[in-house]
């Protein structure tokens, strides 16, 4: 939502996320315009999040079988088989894959012999926002879109606080609250379009 504020041609958003990705299906995304990106699948059965990172030693492009790193995708449930067969997520271009069932503990991976180096697949560097902290978003937001943005407004967000205009301005001051609909609904924020009233100033 943050990014649909602050970005809005979605072409050129870093982070994205469709509720509607297919039935009973959501889908997150990340694409850094460099070659790197994620697809986090959420389903019924849990979630099932597969990265590239290009420059990562163990990208299929950077050893001679052109294939993924043994390991990497073998191992993967068959609850999350139709993941690795859709199109849109680029299979191929793999360097970490992790799953988890509802149920399960804790976030699974294969067996993989990891080659030596700090991050050898490009986890740790492309994952780094997922860690619930609001400044770590800001941080990379005021790198990314070179400008400041206001902490306060982007924890408003994370505590998926019904969105004001206030709110919205505060992040973005070129973007008209009516403009949102569309990503508000893609996005399904708590509260969408029920508790925004567009245009509307708070009283």
């Amino acid at each position: 939502m943050l990014d649909a504020i602050l970005s809005p041609e979605w072409e050129y958003r870093y982070f994205s996320f469709n509720s509607h990705w297919g039935p009973n299906e959501m889908m997150a995304s990340m694409r850094n315009g460099c070659g790197d990106e994620y697809f986090i699948l959420f389903n019924p059965v849990g979630a099932i999040l597969k990265g590239f990172a290009h420059e990562s030693v163990m990208s299929p492009y950077a050893n001679e079988s052109g294939k993924p790193w043994p390991g990497v995708v073998d191992e993967v449930p068959n609850e999350f088989q139709h993941f690795l067969k859709e199109p849109a997520f680029s299979i191929n271009d793999v360097t970490f894959c992790i799953w988890r069932k509802y149920g399960e503990r804790r976030w699974q991976t294969g067996n993989i012999d990891y080659p030596e180096g700090d991050d050898p697949d490009g986890s740790e560097e492309l994952l780094f926002a997922l860690d619930s902290n609001p400044s770590t978003y800001q941080e990379f937001a005021q790198e990314y879109f070179e400008r400041d943005i206001d902490l306060s407004a982007i924890e408003h967000v994370y505590r998926h606080k019904p969105l004001t205009e206030e709110i919205i301005k505060a992040l973005n001051a070129d973007i008209l609250p009516q403009a949102l609909k569309a990503d508000i609904d893609e996005i399904d924020y708590p509260g969408g379009t029920n508790k925004f009233s567009l245009g509307r100033r708070k009283k």
